[in-house]
């Protein structure tokens, strides 16, 4: 768990049209991640 105000570690995600985004590429832009199952899926 990271503490308020602590910057978080880099990583990178595959995005719904199958890019990679990086959150370094993010820098100084809010950012909102959203997890859900895929659809289809028993998850």
């Amino acid at each position: 768990m990271l503490e308020v105000g602590t910057q978080a570690p880099d990583f990178s995600i595959a995005a719904h049209d199958g890019s990679t985004v990086t959150l370094s590429e993010l820098r100084g832009k809010k950012v909102v991640l959203w997890f859900y199952p895929k659809a289809n899926t028993g998850g």
